[in-house]
């Protein structure tokens, strides 16, 4: 990929990790609590100034409530269609919490349900 191209990528997996950490309403501190990664080298990261090994990925993405696989395709390791066979749990969470006519209360709500039903059914 060129430098351009990875500089676009590694900003929006910044802004899509800054996105889904609000719609969380975590602060960065709560969410470098959750991750045991500092809050300066997550802020780096939202901004797309530093390129987050899997391990970091990782653990943004248990702190976020996300697949692993999310992130790992956000930040351009893993082709979505490469990625093993997922229910709709992933794309299903995405809508809701990228739904602007929800508010963030309304989303927490149906995330909350929609997890329940999953749960009950595995």
């Amino acid at each position: 990929m060129p430098d351009d191209g990875w500089r676009n990528q590694l900003n929006n997996l910044g802004e899509f990790i800054r996105t889904q950490r609000r719609l969380s309403n975590l602060s960065l501190r709560d969410l470098a609590a959750r991750t045991q990664i500092s809050n300066p080298y997550l802020s780096q990261i939202e901004r797309g100034l530093h390129e987050p090994s899997v391990r970091v990925l990782k653990a943004i993405a248990a702190a976020l409530n996300l697949s692993a696989e999310t992130l790992l395709a956000q930040a351009g390791l893993l082709d979505r269609n490469d990625s093993p066979a997922e229910e709709d749990q992933p794309s299903a969470e995405a809508a809701i919490r990228a739904d602007a006519r929800l508010t963030e209360a309304q989303k927490r709500a149906l995330l909350a349900v929609y997890r329940s039903y999953v749960a009950a059914n595995q």
